[in-house]
């Protein structure tokens, strides 16, 4: 879409970032692989239409490759996470880094096409996983969407 931006975030933009963070996840805690992450503190992409945010991703740059901690379209249907999955692609590439990876839950049947289609493979299953982190963040539900049983960590990877 052509009036759709990222562009790199700044610590001006903290107040923004928490707002989309509590709004989709409940706060700015996250818990994936056993790591719990403040995503408030993480490097982070921003889209922004007509000068609206409208999506964010969160990443941690490590020896394993990009790591997408979180990623929200606040608009549904235009871009913008094709937009920050592209971007972050191009984040680690400059990085020297040589893959995007990251983890999301048996329940996110939407998420799963959606990063399949974009060339992501799903490179792991954790059992048990997401029930594991219940321990470091009891809020996590025991039931996602469609109403399945929220167990497992799946993740997905994008060779560079």
């Amino acid at each position: 879409m052509e009036d759709l931006r990222v562009r790199v975030a700044t610590p001006a933009d903290g107040e923004v970032i928490a707002t989309v963070l509590t709004d989709s996840w409940g706060g700015t805690l996250m818990v994936g692989h056993s790591t719990v992450y403040d995503a408030l503190e993480l490097p982070a992409l921003l889209a922004e239409r007509d000068g609206e945010v409208v999506g964010l991703l969160t990443y941690a740059l490590g020896r394993d490759g990009l790591e997408v901690v979180t990623i929200d379209a606040r608009v549904p249907r235009i871009g913008v996470g094709s937009a920050l999955l592209a971007a972050a692609a191009k984040t680690a590439r400059d990085a020297g880094a040589e893959r995007v990876w990251l983890v999301t839950t048996n329940d996110n049947l939407d998420a799963l096409r959606f990063y399949q289609r974009r060339g992501m493979r799903i490179v792991d299953v954790s059992p048990g996983a997401v029930d594991a982190a219940r321990s470091l963040k009891p809020s996590i539900p025991a039931t996602g969407a469609y109403g399945i049983p929220l167990h497992d960590e799946i993740t997905l990877e994008l060779r560079l």
